[in-house]
């Protein structure tokens, strides 16, 4: 019956056992270091981050009798006395539960009185956003005006509804909350400590579900291991946790990549088999797409994750603008799930609504020998001018390097210049125009036709495009616009520099050039 919840049996009870809040606690430790404290400090951020936490340990710390490292030692009378809940000077209220004026009042009556035992008499007041207009009067009088041996630590998860005359007495610090890595490691740890088997995907499980809170991990461990009789498995938490696991999450993306609406709906419902919550899915879904579309921007967005991996691998089947349109149907798709009949059959719509719209690109082969079948025989025919023959021999023999004046030559606009603008030019005479594309720069058939039309009526003769779907070490159009402009840059910024006049001022007066501000003309 002696039984300590996880959460508070690993409470950390000095600076350096707390996880994930190293900004705060580095300010703190240098605060004491220098003997710099200030008489008010607010602890900001969301529920079971370490607010009340960071709290207590700076109350022993500033009483503390033998600091080790700015450390509270944790042995002396006073580091006891506040562990256990029996230091006197140390008044700890929630203003949840005392929001009246007359609870504030009687709470500041005795600050005018020495401390019995420590160093100072601290105040710690956890949700204080929860006081009243007139409470926070009576507080901020005393705020002003504190006596020396008095400090306040004040903790809220919204501190938007504090009145800012309180705010601008406090030395304020936002915790962050945590990453699903941070907490991971955190409970691997404990469970170690415990002796507690456990599996590697159970804790990832309940990493992701503690939506960066420590205290609710470690609760949600506590249900596991009774649910699991003692160990932590994946199944388990899995059922426990009512919702399903990364993998079903990953097998439908894979087989929304892949256009297959077979896989899609037969996963569907083996999801359904473990009685999930349909719109959870969809959430973990979008996660994973927003976190996708980060890699495919920014690499190093996601170097924390511990699922990195996955990521990656499903990056490489997902184009940019399937991810983009995906994510796009599923916020909208999870905003009116509850107004399909079920929300399976929602999620069912919302998954189909993909495949739907996923743009699929038609070899451009087919495209016209489609189009040569279907032409009307009664549509009037327009006949073209003729086209001279020194046009026709302008194109023959032209090299790679002429693709960019070739695009400017063509006046192409919107997207069939952008997509000509990532090509690379790989050969071209009277019959055939090859081109090399990135994969993911590809377009549709629409844009393909536009720009054979474009080359057409540029060289003047039946030229059939081909593009080649494959990575190039050579610079496209787009990047040979973007080094021309560093060029420019470059030489303006040498220009500048090696300009007398320039020289003359920054000798004379002092003066400097502002960076970001030299433009070529």
């Amino acid at each position: 019956m002696n039984y300590q919840v996880l959460a508070r049996k690993w409470r950390p009870h000095n600076f350096t056992e707390v996880v994930g809040q190293d900004h705060v606690v580095k300010s703190l430790i240098n605060g004491l270091q220098h003997n710099r404290l200030h008489h008010a400090y607010l602890f900001t951020g969301t529920r079971g981050v370490g607010k009340t936490t960071i709290a207590r340990i700076l109350a022993k710390a500033i009483n503390c009798e033998n600091l080790q490292d700015f450390n509270p030692c944790g042995v002396c009378s006073i580091c006891k006395a506040l562990d256990e809940g029996r230091f006197l000077d140390l008044i700890e209220v929630d203003a949840a539960s005392r929001t009246k004026v007359e609870d504030t009042r009687d709470l500041l009556d005795n600050a005018q009185y020495a401390p019995s035992h420590g160093n100072y008499k601290v105040y710690i007041i956890d949700e204080i956003h929860m006081l009243s207009g007139h409470s926070f009067n009576a507080l901020l009088k005393t705020l002003e005006e504190p006596p020396p041996h008095v400090k306040f630590l004040l903790a809220t998860t919204d501190p938007h509804k504090i009145p800012v005359t309180v705010l601008s007495r406090c030395l304020q610090f936002n915790l962050k909350r945590l990453l699903p890595a941070q907490i991971f490691v955190q409970m691997e740890f404990i469970l170690q400590q415990e002796n507690i088997n456990f599996e590697t995907a159970a804790l990832k499980l309940l990493s992701r579900a503690a939506d960066g809170s420590m205290r609710d991990a470690l609760s949600l461990l506590d249900q596991a291991i009774v649910y699991g009789n003692g160990s932590v498995s994946a199944l388990e938490v899995r059922a426990m946790l009512g919702t399903v696991a990364q993998q079903p999450v990953e097998e439908i993306l894979i087989a929304l990549a892949q256009n297959n609406a077979s896989a899609v709906l037969n996963k569907i419902n083996e999801i359904a088999d473990l009685t999930p919550d349909f719109s959870d899915v969809l959430h973990q879904i979008l996660q994973v797409l927003h976190r996708i579309a980060l890699f495919q921007q920014i690499p190093s967005a996601i170097d924390h994750d511990f699922d990195n991996d996955l990521i990656a691998s499903l990056s490489s089947k997902l184009s940019p603008e399937d991810v983009q349109l995906f994510y796009q149907i599923g916020l909208v798709g999870q905003r009116d799930l509850n107004l399909a009949p079920d929300l399976k059959s929602g999620f069912e719509m919302v998954m189909l609504r993909m495949l739907t719209f996923k743009p699929v690109l038609i070899p451009h082969s087919t495209v016209k020998a489609n189009t040569d079948k279907q032409a009307p025989t009664t549509k009037p025919t327009i006949q073209k001018p003729p086209i001279e023959p020194q046009q026709k021999l302008s194109i023959v023999n032209t090299d790679k390097n002429n693709w960019l004046s070739m695009i400017i030559e063509m006046k192409l606009t919107g997207a069939t210049k952008e997509f000509a603008n990532n090509c690379v030019l790989e050969n071209i005479d009277e019959k055939i125009c090859s081109l090399i594309a990135d994969p993911n720069h590809i377009k549709g058939s629409r844009t393909l036709e536009t720009l054979e039309t474009a080359l057409q009526n540029f060289c003047g003769a039946p030229i059939k495009l081909i593009i080649k779907s494959t990575k190039t070490t050579l610079d496209t159009p787009a990047i040979q616009l973007i080094k021309e402009q560093d060029n420019k840059q470059q030489n303006s910024i040498k220009a500048i520099n090696s300009d007398p006049n320039i020289q003359a001022l920054k000798d004379n007066f002092n003066a400097r050039v502002l960076p970001g501000t030299i433009k070529p003309i």
